[in-house]
């Protein structure tokens, strides 16, 4: 790898674990909110559907092709339809409920810290998230992670999404970085992976799930921890 001398990290899906968050959140509202008796027949089904119709809309929300608001309001919508619900049956604040809780857990994935803490002492950590600004604050200072990034860029507040090259190069002068020494490490092919790389900048992919790597993706890794070997 080359001489690197900025990180910039994805949060949601890299190192806050989204889908295993979205599943505690959504086993608790499960029965809070008693969904078997107005037709859910299970939380699995529930969080199925949920997962499904959200990566979905998060990656028209990533192209700017959604809004925040619209996002917001069509994946419980979608998921409670799919599900058999009608209209007037789902619950009006379901959505609100979520948003409160989610951000709140703290499953990060494995070795998140010790892979940070290690990289911390070789590079500058930024953070880079599409994520929205309140749950991600929420999220980053609850699991402890603010202490290992210099900057924290949230699209919100740039007013671009990854993987608009405005956000790649507000986040480059804010850091006081030149695209050659910096590398940027996420889940999305889109967002994070093409998004740096269309600016010029190298890019690692976070592949958990060991999707298929397209030919146009040069580096992979399964693990956090696998960057304390190649970084």
């Amino acid at each position: 790898m080359k001489p690197y001398r900025h990180i910039f990290f994805d949060l949601d899906h890299t190192i806050w674990d989204f889908d295993k968050n979205a599943e505690e959140t959504l086993h608790e509202l499960y029965g809070s909110y008693n969904l078997k008796e107005i037709g859910v027949q299970s939380p699995v089904a529930l969080i199925e559907t949920y997962t499904r119709h959200n990566h979905r809309l998060w990656a028209q929300y990533h192209l700017g092709e959604i809004t925040k608001d619209e996002l917001r309001e069509a994946r419980f919508k979608s998921t409670f339809t799919e599900l058999g619900l009608s209209p007037d049956s789902i619950p009006a604040d379901f959505e609100d409920a979520y948003v409160k809780l989610c951000p709140t857990k703290t499953n990060l994935f494995p070795h998140a810290h010790e892979t940070l803490a290690y990289l911390q002492d070789k590079y500058t950590l930024h953070l880079i998230s599409n994520g929205f600004k309140d749950a991600s604050r929420l999220k980053i200072n609850g699991c402890g992670l603010e202490r290992y990034f210099q900057h924290i860029i949230i699209s919100e507040d740039v007013g671009v999404n990854k993987p608009d090259p405005g956000i790649f190069h507000h986040a480059m002068a804010l850091a006081g970085a030149i695209i050659q020494e910096s590398v940027m490490i996420g889940d999305s092919i889109e967002a994070d992976i093409r998004g740096a790389i269309g600016v010029g900048m190298d890019a690692i992919y976070f592949n958990p799930m060991r999707s298929e790597k397209p030919a146009d993706v040069p580096v992979q890794i399964h693990h956090l921890k696998e960057l304390t070997l190649i970084l």
